[in-house]
């Protein structure tokens, strides 16, 4: 096997598990403090990466792009949990389950109706258009490359602010006993506004990184919320760092298995064999790890101290 290859593809995992990483993050948060299920949550990743086109389009700054983005999709995300969702806290979980998916379909439609249905292409802006050299000789994309930089700083901050500061002491107190915080005088509404508000604001700064590799269309974020809920599963509910660790491990097995998986079997089996499981298997990978980590830490590898 190339070991340049192999390194790329595994830095590719890298940049698809910081991905998954800042969507993550904020879900995990949501379902360990608010115990809400938020399907609409690919949803805000989808506004995230259309806002942030459309801002840059219009101010012809991608960073100034980045920052309206990143704000348009706080405001979103504070907006719909104060008219859609507070209601639904007492309720049980197949309500938000079925007013989420509502969700996902009103925000499908409307970014239709405002940027039509068919994929836009956001292009890499020209200072991170570049590739770095790698110590195995060839180059990787600079861009890949900024993002796995800024991934890995949002976790670092993340960190500090839910371990080192006030508010994340109240997040960390509101995920163990939510009665008891609103109890001491703590604003339970105005706490659970602004952790959803932030969650959101990292699923749109998941989107709007990702669409230069992906472009950018309706209904982008329903299949990586599925990956994300394994990496919550995997990680631990709750759990921040639960949620990095898990989606570097989710992100590099799933790109590794689509990369190798198939060349591999076909040194096993007969190769039309290999070309019709080996994708079905690399598509089934993360789905496996999920079913041994629950096997063996049935709360993940990371649960959240409760």
């Amino acid at each position: 096997m190339n070991f340049a290859l192999l390194f790329e593809q595994t830095l590719n995992g890298l940049q698809f598990g910081v991905t998954l990483f800042l969507m993550a993050a904020g879900l995990t948060l949501v379902l360990g403090i608010m115990n809400f299920v938020n399907l609409a949550h690919g949803s805000l990743f989808m506004v995230g990466a259309y806002l942030a086109l459309a801002a840059a389009q219009w101010t012809g700054n991608y960073l100034l792009g980045v920052v309206l983005g990143l704000a348009g999709t706080l405001v979103v995300g504070m907006v719909v949990e104060i008219v859609a969702l507070r209601t639904l806290y007492e309720r049980d979980h197949l309500d938000q389950v079925l007013a989420t998916f509502g969700l996902i379909l009103f925000f499908n439609e409307l970014v239709a109706i405002l940027w039509g249905r068919a994929a836009l292409f956001a292009s890499v802006p020209p200072f991170l258009s570049g590739h770095i050299e790698l110590f195995t000789g060839s180059s990787y994309p600079l861009y890949r490359a900024a993002i796995i930089v800024v991934g890995f700083s949002v976790a670092l901050l993340l960190w500090y602010v839910v371990t080192r500061t006030r508010l994340g002491m109240l997040i960390r107190a509101g995920a163990s006993n939510r009665t008891m915080v609103a109890a001491l005088g703590v604003n339970i509404r105005l706490l659970y506004t602004v952790v959803f508000g932030f969650g959101a604001a990292l699923a749109g700064l998941a989107g709007l990184l990702s669409g230069p590799i992906y472009n950018v269309q309706p209904g982008m974020g329903e299949l990586i919320l599925i990956q994300v809920f394994v990496v919550i599963v995997i990680g631990g509910i709750g759990s921040v760092r639960g949620a990095l660790v898990g989606a570097i491990i989710v992100g590099v097995v799933d790109t590794l298995g689509r990369a190798f998986l198939k060349p591999l079997l076909g040194t096993l089996i007969s190769p039309p064999a290999a070309e019709s499981a080996g994708p079905a298997l690399a598509s089934m990978l993360i789905y496996l790890l999920m079913a041994v980590v629950l096997a063996f830490r049935p709360q993940g590898l990371f649960p959240a101290r409760g």
